[in-house]
């Protein structure tokens, strides 16, 4: 049997395979954040992955980066997802919500008030962000103050006790491609002098505090982080990664987290090398892998699961494609972030019938 449908455990679930769906962003939410039944049926589909984990979610309307993404902020929100999490877990599905505040990657025709977006230091990224009216290009953010990252550390707690109440089975960090987490550990980005600046111990206090904060509302054992070392995405850059990530894998320890999920695109360094044995859960790899890289990456011991992005956006039935051999549906890029099912949850299944 490939290693690919073997059990694995995650935190205090036991998955009935390691292939993973990795956290996208498709832009179908409402201006309100609310997730519609599109998003249900579009998770659901998928509910034969091991474990989903959730386009990135904003915890608070200030963590909003681009058009239409969803929140967890509101009521409203939380009784939206709410329907999400049944139908997933009505097919058997296992679901994790992506918690993404995008920081400095943003603009203020989407936040509160025309806000100036909020980091760690008013750094201004080169590059654009999707609006209502198109791209526009990124402004100045607001430095954050020390009484403003509590609050934001607070807006975690919130938002993981919210995910937990809307049925999620946990959540994710999203402390990768430059948003606010990897905003504060990049010594680019972060130019403080205070206990949030600096030296590397310095820069991952925020990561580390938030995490604290999310494992004390939901246990470390439904807690996971993703990260992704030299991806060099939304203007990010560190003067010495192997130092920063090194240091902030290891200080994962304490935590007892359910997984760390590590995507590489690029790196010449082997980050997996380096960090898996800093870390005593489970071990998510992603980034370009196919079906034998996968398979490859767990018989080795490289990893312990395995996360797909596109492959499972265009194959709502990925996992039973990989088990039959069948081809791949083609994912189509131009609808990735369009509103609407087309490109959404209109690929076809590998028996020829509509994902329903």
């Amino acid at each position: 049997m490939s290693p690919l449908f073997t059990p694995v455990r995650v935190g205090r679930l036991t998955l009935h395979n390691r292939l993973i769906m990795a956290p996208m962003t498709r832009s179908r939410a409402g201006d309100d954040g609310i997730p519609g039944d599109l998003v249900a049926t579009y998770y659901s589909q998928r509910a034969g992955a091991g474990l989903i984990i959730t386009e990135g979610v904003f915890p608070s309307a200030l963590g909003k980066g681009y058009v239409r993404t969803p929140g967890i902020e509101t009521d409203a929100q939380v009784a939206a997802w709410q329907k999400v999490t049944a139908a997933v877990h009505a097919r058997g599905g296992r679901i994790f919500m992506q918690l993404m505040h995008c920081g400095r990657i943003s603009h203020p025709s989407l936040l509160p008030g025309d806000a100036q977006p909020l980091a760690p230091s008013a750094i201004r990224p080169a590059g654009q962000t999707w609006t209502a009216s198109g791209l526009q290009d990124f402004v100045t953010p607001r430095e954050l103050s020390v009484d403003d990252i509590a609050g934001v550390i607070d807006d975690y707690r919130l938002a993981t006790r919210r995910a937990l109440a809307a049925g999620f089975d946990g959540v994710e960090l999203h402390a990768a491609s430059g948003y606010l987490p990897e905003q504060f550990l990049s010594s680019g980005s972060n130019q403080r002098h205070d206990q949030y600046g600096g030296a590397v111990e310095n820069r991952a206090r925020f990561v580390l505090e938030v995490l604290a904060a999310m494992v004390a509302e939901a246990g470390g054992d439904r807690v996971g982080i993703k990260i992704s070392p030299e991806m060099g995405f939304n203007d990010i850059v560190d003067a010495n990664p192997q130092e920063t990530f090194s240091y902030l894998v290891e200080h994962l320890r304490g935590l007892d987290l359910a997984y760390l999920h590590v995507a590489l695109f690029g790196a010449k360094v082997d980050y997996h090398a380096l960090l898996r044995p800093r870390f005593s859960g489970a071990y998510l790899i992603g980034g370009g892998l196919d079906q034998a890289k996968a398979e490859a990456a767990l018989a080795d011991g490289r990893a312990d699961a395995t996360v797909f992005g596109s492959a499972f956006l265009a194959n709502p039935d990925l996992p039973e494609r990989f088990r039959h051999g069948a081809p791949l549906n083609v994912p189509d890029k131009n609808t990735f972030y369009s509103p609407g099912a087309a490109g959404y949850t209109d690929y076809p299944l590998a028996n020829g019938a509509g994902a329903d």
